[in-house]
């Protein structure tokens, strides 16, 4: 495998850096990187420190770094993730109310001790904190009980003290949605499952609309609403899938839809294949809604959604 990391890979532009990725030779993982300079988002991290999980020892070669910002790769953890040694030497700072490094998670209580570290050490406040937890919670959740991954999920977060916003990217290398989706419902291509899986009520642990008591099918299409409600981006990356999330325009007010493809959105169909899921997130601190409100605004859409589908599939044809 191959993978480059550019001078700029955010969500908005995060294309180029998904196309330039090589899914070849799985064996190995060659990573190279823009010789001037590197600012990326943690989904870019996250992504790459998953990948190197599925590598023997050995089989990860990192050419040599010459970007100044270099320094951002070891204090988020790349390299010790990767498990390869790294000749760029840095003065490491206490990283409260900065950044996550990258971090693995591969069960429910690894993921309730990281949640519970997490919070403090970004120092927001209470509604702020909430909204994060759930964030991270429903996407490591999602990985752990759908991937498959021996290697669980790998997360990383970065804060931006000027914008007040802080970026998430979790990966996994696990079965990819569409193969999750298809134990319950039929998708036939990695787009229509992205679909589907951003489709309130909608899960692959059951063909059931609204899903089940454990699993309700809300998580995805929760952290698209809370990204569409504060005008955030949000990615969705499976197998040759991409759908992402483009912010609303300043001024008009967001509307919460059911189908994702009724936002406003991009997407491709023809990317390299990814094996696993890669979402990431941006969270404007600043203008989350009060949580309580925007869970109300949300699930109003949920039962609506789920309503509807279950009078489509009962409705029967009309004959005169």
């Amino acid at each position: 495998m191959k993978i480059h990391l550019p001078n700029s890979a955010f969500l908005g532009n995060i294309d180029p850096f998904l196309r330039g990725f090589d899914p070849s030779s799985p064996e190995t993982l060659e990573i190279t990187a823009n010789d001037k300079w590197i600012s990326v988002h943690p989904l870019a991290l996250s992504m790459i420190a998953a990948l190197g999980l599925t590598v023997k020892p050995g089989g990860v070669v990192c050419r040599k770094l010459e970007a100044k910002s270099r320094h951002y790769l070891v204090r988020m953890g790349l390299f010790r993730a990767l498990g390869v040694a790294s000749e760029i030497n840095v003065t490491e700072h206490e990283p409260a109310g900065r950044f996550i490094p990258i971090t693995r998670v591969r069960t429910s209580n690894e993921l309730s001790s990281f949640i519970s570290e997490m919070i403090p050490l970004l120092h927001l406040a209470p509604e702020q904190s909430r909204t994060l937890g759930y964030v991270v919670s429903e996407l490591v959740r999602n990985v752990l009980e759908h991937s498959g991954s021996e290697q669980g999920a790998v997360l990383c977060a970065q804060y931006y003290k000027k914008s007040n916003s802080i970026r998430i990217g979790v990966a996994d290398t696990g079965m990819g949605i569409k193969a999750s989706i298809n134990n319950s419902h039929p998708a036939a291509t990695d787009q229509e499952a992205l679909r589907l899986a951003l489709w309130p009520g909608i899960t692959g642990t059951t063909s059931r609309e609204g899903g089940t008591e454990q699993n309700a099918g809300a998580g995805l299409f929760f952290i698209k609403s809370i990204a569409s409600i504060n005008r955030d981006f949000f990615v969705v990356y499976s197998g040759n899938a991409l759908y992402k999330l483009l912010k609303k325009p300043a001024g008009k007010r967001p509307r919460l839809h059911a189908d994702p493809f009724e936002d406003r959105h991009s997407r491709e169909e023809s990317l390299p294949a990814w094996r696993g899921t890669a979402v990431g997130v941006d969270i404007t601190l600043d203008q989350t809604a009060e949580f309580s409100a925007l869970l109300d605004a949300i699930g109003g859409t949920y039962s609506a959604a789920v309503r509807e589908r279950v009078r489509a599939r009962h409705r029967r044809p009309r004959f005169i």
